[in-house]
């Protein structure tokens, strides 16, 4: 992400909790499976803001295959239409 001058140095994957889904406009899982993750009344919360991206797990892989998944996560960013930057 360097690469496109944002820094991310200090961001962590975060545990989905009840808070975090009640104040979220949209919650993105990438590749795990939700149903393992969280207890069903909470994936019941976030129907409504729930999308799921079957995205690869960039660790361990090779600098371009991190690169190439950068940019799909990147691509379906810019496709959600309450992005900004979207259109």
């Amino acid at each position: 992400m360097r690469e496109r001058g944002v820094d991310i140095s200090s961001n962590h994957p975060k545990t989905i909790t009840p808070e975090l889904i009640r104040d979220a406009s949209l919650v993105v899982t990438m590749g795990c499976s939700i149903e393992e993750a969280c207890p069903k009344p909470m994936i019941a919360q976030m129907q409504k803001k729930l999308v799921e991206w079957d995205i690869e797990d960039p660790k361990g892989r090779s600098l371009e295959e991190v690169r190439k998944i950068r940019d799909e996560i990147e691509r379906r960013i810019m496709e959600l239409p309450a992005h900004p930057r979207a259109a």
